[in-house]
């Protein structure tokens, strides 16, 4: 989970509670990349939409509230209109712990072709078809190996 910075004073504001659980080390600021959203722990969790929210520790007063176990815990936000992310290692415990599943896997769905992927793979075709012309020449560097043995011979030495 990602910690509020301290103000000028060293303490958090009255309104803003630590997210991570009592005694562990604060494991500092970490990047958006990894986290997934309400959508995906809905489908990893196999639960509704609506069962997803009510299993989050959200509170209308409080930003961020303290971590509870028995909850699903969002990573830290910095304002109300912010869409709630969690960690996938949180959403595992929450559903090992809580929910008491045994096995919580995140599917990672390929992505429809994209213009991109297709130049990709027309790239790759003809990379392929260079490939097997060069090694249907493989007789070329003897041949040419043979003709610059003549070269150097028929060249009066300096």
């Amino acid at each position: 989970m990602v910690a509020p910075t301290a103000g000028s004073s060293g303490e958090l504001p009255p309104t803003v509670a630590p997210s991570w659980p009592a005694g562990l080390p604060d494991p500092g600021p970490e990047p958006a990349e990894g986290l997934i959203g309400i959508d995906e722990v809905q489908k990893a969790l196999n639960r509704s939409r609506a069962s997803v929210y009510r299993y989050t520790n959200t509170d209308p007063r409080n930003l961020n509230p303290p971590f509870n176990p028995r909850k699903l815990n969002p990573e830290y936000r910095t304002d109300q209109k912010e869409v709630l992310l969690f960690h996938p290692n949180e959403v595992a415990r929450f559903a090992r712990d809580v929910l008491r599943i045994k096995e919580v896997t995140v599917e990672v769905l390929n992505s429809p072709s994209t213009a991109t992927q297709q130049l990709l793979s027309s790239i790759l075709e003809e990379l392929q078809a260079i490939r097997h012309s060069l090694q249907g020449l493989d007789q070329a560097p003897s041949e040419l190996s043979s003709k610059r043995d003549q070269l150097e011979q028929s060249r009066p030495a300096a």
